[in-house]
């Protein structure tokens, strides 16, 4: 018996919520987004494989498991490795809400005495709070001009990997029997490395660069152009990108501590060790 002619289809998983791309579905490559005609993205609650994908390390480390749950309960985004980031927060919240409710109990410390205790946010607060870049914002330098656009979640995650590796690679170091000749020289090492990628993750965040006499979508020369540019002009470019970046940050949420009554603001991050698989 096929899956078509399964009696129990009836009973299979059906979409939990609707949400709106922030990117309104620009910036995804032919193919990769089925758009609806409402502009309404169907989310799927996750299934029981997609929870023990959840908690898998290695798949979590190399961003698979997100990949995967995104495949599983988005199925409008054919290709996730292809998401914009714009699109990030927005899909693994709703992911989040579809499949465990809109509560979710995250630990926080009391800035002032310190006390430890639970918060309970409200997932579709969250998701009504989240930012969108202006990515028509363009950047002028004399004669020169830089469009932008989201870096894709493959992109974000080949730079994380390997920022990731580097810092442990410096970690190491701060507790090797290397002569601190050889420290210092591993560190310089390990440092421009971060630079160099630092600079990378800004090129793959210009989609033109258009000059008086060209237009500018190389890859690789873009790069150069970042690496061989006036510190000026780098800054400025980078300044920006860090700008759209932040957009898209979650909003810090607000706490009133139960031991000491103080208000502050506790940052809210997706940690993928936990979001998934943390339901209240």
């Amino acid at each position: 018996m096929t899956q078509t002619n399964n009696p129990l289809r009836r009973y299979f998983r059906q979409p939990a919520i609707h949400v709106r791309l922030p990117s309104g579905g620009k910036y995804y490559p032919a193919g990769t987004l089925d758009m609806p005609p409402n502009g309404e993205i169907p989310i799927l609650p996750m299934t029981a494989i997609d929870e023990i994908t959840s908690r898998t390390p290695d798949a979590l480390f190399n961003g698979s498991a997100v990949m995967d749950i995104i495949g599983s309960c988005v199925p409008a985004v054919k290709d996730p490795w292809q998401l914009p980031m714009i699109d990030f927060n927005t899909l693994l919240v709703s992911v989040r809400l579809a499949s465990f409710g809109h509560e979710m109990e995250i630990s926080s410390a009391c800035p002032k005495c310190g006390h430890n205790h639970v918060l309970t946010i409200d997932l579709r607060t969250v998701l009504d709070n989240l930012g969108s870049p202006d990515y028509d914002e363009s950047v002028s330098a004399g004669d020169l001009t830089c469009y932008f656009a989201p870096m894709t979640y493959r992109q974000v995650n080949d730079v994380s990997r390997t920022n990731f590796e580097d810092q442990k690679i410096m970690q190491a170091l701060n507790n090797s029997e290397m002569s601190e000749e050889e420290k210092l020289q591993k560190l310089g090492d390990a440092f421009r490395k971060i630079t160099e990628l630092t600079i990378k993750s800004i090129s793959e965040s210009i989609a033109v660069i258009k000059t008086a006499d060209a237009i500018v979508t190389d890859k690789p020369s873009i790069l150069e152009f970042l690496q061989n540019c006036p510190k000026h002009v780098f800054d400025q470019i980078r300044d920006h990108t860090t700008k759209l970046r932040e957009a898209t940050d979650l909003t810090p949420v607000s706490a009133t501590c139960e031991e000491c009554s103080e208000q502050y603001k506790q940052p809210f991050t997706l940690d993928m060790s936990n979001f998934f698989g943390n339901a209240s």
